[in-house]
């Protein structure tokens, strides 16, 4: 019995490309990192993008456990690593154990752990596109682990996402996945129609490569479809159609030949296939030998060179070429060692076992028909499995029941919306009740707010005349108030007079102190009179405003008050605007508040003190400030200075008498001309008087001045 009699097809594998699937994968994670892709997957964190540009770069120069310890060590680093960041990392897990280390197991724990992370995500758009790749992922471990329920419910839930949010990227890699396992079962006309459907959809993206090589996958994938239909010519079409694409548009990814050429070979392999269907031989093994130079290297797809070398050594073993035969399966039998592949292993010993056949060598080629039966038997086996998964049937049910869930749901609703209105309808009536009983009460409201109104009225017109006698009692109080400050400032200011006619007296020691008691008395009380008429007087005369050179009055009131801070040996420091600058105020008015500040900073500072005076232009307002180095302001009482007659008044450092009138009238003159007046101060520190005052033609930028020191030292 020769070998052929004996000989299974070999089951042909669609997902050839191992190498080339893991690259996709990551041509995906690479374009997070990307800066134009920034607008559109915004959740990365500015510490993970230059993280997961170099992950990614080195899991697409297969350094995969190297990309993965780095990324560890950096994720750690990143102190607050946002949802998308954790997304990704679990990613690139799970590419490793499923397409590195081929551990299902732990690739469906990683892709579970996406998953729920995909379920935190905030940003909508984001959540469809982590959970749509969450689930692809989840249901692609669970049909390695030939658990094809689990995968169906899986791929369905990111085909349901795709269509309700119209993603025509998620439709696509639905497509995709449904083609491969409808080719796996033999259903290779549908197959062939899903991938079609796969490549019309699919999305461009930014990374330019990823569709590229996705795209001349799918074409490579209708071919084989095709050829297992009969359909040769058809198949040929579609080999010639991804040749043509990858010879279009690969020579734009010059950093990348090595994917470039692997693609190349894997479809010299396949189309090599349809043309030992046809019956040439010759130039299929010419193509059989390229595919084999180019994905044997080290890097490259070696699972399928391995299987195209299966291809060859058919040829070999068909044409009674032993020695080819033989040296071709020595040298694939040290390959298989090194890198595990199921599919090329089986055939591997159905092909030795034939060859020793040949060589009339019975035990040695029974041992190796053996292990071949067992490894058909075990891939018949599951393949049988997914036979008896029956996808459109699942698929299928999975729709039914989510359409049952959402008409549940809209039930649900429904009978919510039937309780709401209810519930309203019992409140209108309510409502009704309450109108009509409020509005036989408003009927007799209505006369008591009428009778209310009438004494309100009445009360009106009583508040109306104690407001105006109020306010004739207010004048008559200023009017006597000023004739009598008025009336006493002559006599006082005469006792004054005398006590200074009296000093070339002859006078004793005690007689003339209490002389100077009666000046000082005298002098007090004349200076509270004028402060008294003062503020009579704020109120009843106009503001007659100037241009007014604000340099020039600040100047002018250091000046005069040299020789009242040189009595306690005191130093002033002005500093004024390089630029004068004139403002719309009253001279006399800002003049007596600007005295008044630099008064108080004199009275309340110690012996030997700096008072520091500056203006600065505020662009629409100039800024006077007084600083000293006094007795400061307590916090409690730093409004109540501002308030006249106020009780916050206190005596100088040299004993001076404060009346606690001056900022009381300071105040009202500033915030007469719009301004402002305020004080920041600590007890022992100091403290920095503002005041703030409008520059003409609000509104309008002036240009700007910087500050010039004036020391003044007096």
């Amino acid at each position: 019995m020769s070998a052929s009699n004996y000989r299974l097809p070999c089951v042909k594998r669609i997902n050839y490309r191992v190498k080339a699937s893991f690259l996709l994968f990551i041509s995906f994670l690479i374009v997070s990192c990307q800066p134009e892709k920034k607008a559109e997957l915004s959740g990365y964190s500015k510490a993970f993008l230059p993280v997961l540009d170099t992950v990614s770069r080195l899991f697409g120069t297969n350094k995969v456990e190297r990309g993965l310890h780095y990324m560890d060590s950096a994720l750690s680093r990143i102190s607050k690593p946002n949802i998308d960041d954790k997304f990704r990392a679990l990613g690139f897990h799970y590419v490793y154990w499923k397409k590195t280390k081929v551990d299902n197991q732990k690739a469906l724990l990683y892709a579970d752990s996406m998953l729920a992370v995909a379920n935190k995500t905030a940003n909508p758009k984001d959540y469809q596109a982590n959970y749509v790749e969450a689930n692809m992922a989840v249901g692609d471990a669970y049909f390695s682990m030939h658990k094809y329920n689990d995968a169906y419910r899986r791929y369905f839930e990111g085909f349901r996402i795709g269509k309700n949010y119209l993603n025509n990227g998620a439709l696509s890699d639905y497509s995709y996945r449904m083609g491969m396992i409808l080719y796996k079962m033999g259903h290779y006309k549908l197959a062939a129609n899903y991938f079609k459907e796969s490549y019309r959809l699919s999305f461009p993206t930014r990374d330019k490569f990823a569709d590229f090589y996705r795209n001349q996958e799918v074409l490579d994938n209708i071919a084989l479809s095709y050829k297992h239909t009969g359909d040769l010519d058809s198949a040929m079409f579609y080999f010639a159609s991804a040749l043509q694409y990858i010879n279009q548009y690969g020579p734009q990814y010059k950093d990348r030949p090595n994917m470039i050429d692997m693609a190349r070979g894997v479809v010299y392999g396949n189309q090599a296939e349809v043309l030992i269907a046809k019956g040439d031989t010759k130039e299929a093994t010419g193509l059989l030998k390229k595919s084999i130079a180019i994905n044997l290297q080290k890097g490259n797809d070696n699972s399928d060179a391995e299987l195209t070398e299966i291809k060859l050594a058919q040829i070999y073993y068909n044409s009674n070429q032993n020695e080819e035969l033989k040296s071709l399966l020595t040298a694939l039998r040290a390959q298989l060692d090194g890198v595990k592949n199921e599919d090329a292993e089986a055939d591997w010993n159905r092909l030795i076992s034939g060859y020793y056949l040949r060589k009339k060598d019975f035990e040695v080629s029974r041992a190796y028909l053996q292990t071949y039966l067992t490894e058909r038997d075990s891939s018949i086996t599951k393949l049988n499995l997914l036979k008896e998964s029956d996808v459109n049937q699942q698929l299928d049910s999975f729709e039914k029941q989510y359409l049952i869930d959402n008409l549940r749901g809209h039930n649900k609703i429904e009978q919510r919306y039937l309780y709401a209105a209810i519930a309203c309808a019992l409140m209108a009536m309510v409502i009704v009740a309450l109108v009509f009983r409020n509005w036989k009460r408003s009927k007799r409201d209505i006369r008591i707010v009428n009778a209310l109104n009438q004494r309100v009225s009445l009360q009106k017109v009583d508040l109306e005349k104690t407001l105006e006698e109020l306010k004739a009692s207010i004048f008559e109080k200023d009017r006597i108030l000023r004739a009598v400050a008025h009336d006493l400032r002559n006599p006082i200011g005469g006792i004054a007079a005398l006590t200074l006619a009296m000093e070339d007296d002859d006078f004793t020691p005690e007689q003339r102190e209490l002389i100077n008691i009666i000046r000082e008395t005298s002098n007090d009380s004349l200076e509270l009179i004028s402060e008294l008429l003062e503020v009579t007087n704020e109120g009843q005369s106009g503001l007659k405003k100037e241009l007014v050179d604000i340099n020039a009055l600040l100047s002018k009131s250091v000046e005069l008050l040299r020789f009242k801070a040189a009595e306690k040996n005191q130093h002033i420091e002005l500093n004024l605007l390089q630029q004068p600058d004139e403002i719309l105020i009253s001279r006399e008015k800002i003049w007596r508040v600007l005295s008044n500040l630099i008064t108080n900073a004199i009275k309340f500072s110690p012996r030997g003190a700096t008072i520091r005076i500056d203006i600065a232009d505020r662009k629409k307002e100039v800024e006077i400030s007084v600083k000293d180095d006094g007795i400061g302001v307590p916090e409690h009482m730093q409004q109540e200075i501002f308030t006249m007659f106020t009780e916050a008044k206190r005596p100088g450092t040299a004993g001076e008498k404060s009346f606690g009138l001056g900022l009381s009238i300071s105040k009202q003159i500033v915030e007469h001309h719009g301004g402002r007046i305020w004080v920041e101060s600590k007890p022992g520190e100091g403290s920095v008087f503002y005041v703030s005052l409008p520059k003409p033609q609000a509104g309008k930028s002036n240009p700007s001045k910087t500050q010039q020191t004036n020391a003044l030292t007096t």
